[in-house]
């Protein structure tokens, strides 16, 4: 009786693995230390060359791994004698940043920005006005006397972004003060145009600030909040007006 011939086995194949960078493993690894509160803020990491002995990594990928907790903003490097990495914890300008890059990579409308900030400002309006304190209301006071009618289209624009700002602060929310400082900052630029903003437009805003801050004042969180809305539509409709007419681009610096 003759025996079928063997099959021949099929060959092991395997996919290829995507080994992540030791840097980058050693960038999450203190990543995850910082936001769980091990590293507190204030923290000095180890110098580099002790860092390189403890992890036994090149001192490449220490500093590598450095670097990108400084540009993710939760490292500092101070360099000289008293100089290294210090921890320090994720604040409002980060989210600003990071809103930002979104704007810019994406290349979002103005009128898309317009129709955020109409979305979160009368909340932080409303937040304002229920949280605010002493020190919230003296910044709405400065950035209220800094705006003036007949002054420079610059020097407006500025008070105007300082006042709106000082509003989100005020809510004392973090993420959305984040978000409004990054917004006003788009807006700002975009809008630093003589025919974005005339004389009646700027008119129309110092009222507005004047009463929406009022309420804020008065802890009247249901006419903060209304009162906001209404300006902020007011104001999308001066711009929209001219928007039909000339192109608005949001910028990219």
């Amino acid at each position: 009786m003759t025996s079928e011939p063997a099959t021949a086995a099929k060959p092991v194949r395997l996919a290829p693995m995507q080994v992540p960078k030791a840097s980058d493993v050693l960038a999450n690894d203190l990543r995850e230390r910082i936001l769980s509160g091990e590293f507190p803020e204030g923290t000095s990491l180890p110098p580099e060359r002790d860092m390189v002995v403890q992890t036994q990594m090149s001192r490449t990928t220490v500093r590598e791994a450095l670097r990108i907790l400084e540009v993710q903003g939760l490292v500092r490097i101070r360099t000289g004698r008293s100089g290294g990495a210090f921890v320090q914890r994720p604040g409002g300008d980060s989210v600003a940043d990071s809103v930002s890059l979104l704007i810019r990579g994406r290349h979002i409308r103005l009128a898309a920005i317009f129709e955020a900030r109409e979305g979160i400002e009368p909340t932080c309006a409303r937040l304002a006005a229920k949280y605010r304190t002493d020190a919230d209301l003296a910044r709405l006071a400065a950035a209220n006397a800094a705006i003036s009618g007949d002054g420079p289209l610059e020097d407006f624009l500025q008070a105007n972004v300082d006042w709106h700002v000082a509003v989100a602060e005020a809510s004392h929310n973090e993420l959305l003060a984040g978000i409004m400082l990054a917004l006003s900052r788009v807006i700002y630029t975009a809008t630093d145009n003589q025919a974005f903003v005339d004389a009646e437009v700027r008119r129309t805003t110092i009222r507005a600030h004047a009463r929406v801050t009022e309420a804020i004042e008065a802890g009247d969180t249901e006419a903060a909040l209304r009162r906001m809305t209404r300006h902020l539509h007011k104001y999308t409709e001066a711009i929209s007006e001219v928007e039909d007419r000339t192109a608005i681009e949001v910028p990219g610096g």
